[in-house]
């Protein structure tokens, strides 16, 4: 009699099993899915820009992964982000390129455009991460200055610069053109503030541009690239 109901009710029973096999291999495949969405929820995809006369690559190796920053040398957030990035750069070394874009907010910002101008001048004799580094670790000496272009000079030369060609550079039509790229390149992706942050064509979202959100942003592009 047992054997007769078991009989009865073994394709139940395989059909119950083969249902729970499925609801358990459902549930590790979505929590899956859902851990990679994890990053990619937290950027914005953008369309390609092509590389404005600005843009300067870092050392390269196998695995590179590029970080772009439109940034304010007198925007105060960009201030604050500048030495996370500076870290970033130090520490993943040859896996990024780290690309700044001048977005000089001149409507709230009226020393930002001639700062632009000072980083584009000392690119010109090969110091402009220098001059980049220098002029957000100093913004408090000059964002609020009436003619902040003299202490720009006072920068070229503690820099080792030839301050008359660099006086001449800062007014010089290629360096508002290389300036003029980087904000049209803005207004085609879309971006109106600064710091605003791309890994490798990927906008961060504000609230994601902190040292753990940029880091999490860096590793899981190098690991997509690794595997």
């Amino acid at each position: 009699m047992v054997n007769q109901v078991v009989n009865k009710f073994r394709p139940f029973i395989a059909i119950a099993i083969i249902l729970a096999v499925l609801a358990v291999a459902g549930f590790f495949l979505v929590r899956a899915r859902r851990n990679q969405q994890v990053f990619s929820d937290s950027m914005v995809s953008l369309p390609t820009v092509s590389s404005s006369p600005s843009t300067t690559p870092r050392r390269a190796s196998d695995a590179v992964v590029t970080l772009e920053e439109f940034g304010d040398y007198q925007c105060p957030p960009c201030g604050q982000l500048h030495p996370t990035l500076k870290s970033l750069k130090q520490e993943y070394g040859p896996n990024l390129n780290f690309v700044f874009r001048n977005l000089p907010l001149t409507a709230i910002h009226k020393n930002a455009l001639v700062a632009a101008q000072a980083a584009e001048a000392a690119r010109v004799q090969n110091k402009f991460w220098e001059m980049h580094d220098l002029l957000y670790e100093s913004q408090e000496v000059w964002k609020d200055d009436i003619n902040p272009r003299s202490i720009f000079v006072k920068f070229a030369s503690d820099l080792g610069l030839d301050t008359a060609r660099f006086s001449r550079d800062m007014q010089d039509k290629q360096i508002q053109l290389r300036i003029q790229a980087d904000q049209d390149a803005a207004t085609q992706l879309g971006v109106i503030g600064t710091p605003t942050v791309l890994i490798d064509g990927h906008q961060l979202l504000p609230e994601k541009t902190t040292p753990d959100g940029l880091r999490k942003g860096i590793e899981t592009m190098l690991s997509r690239k690794s595997s």
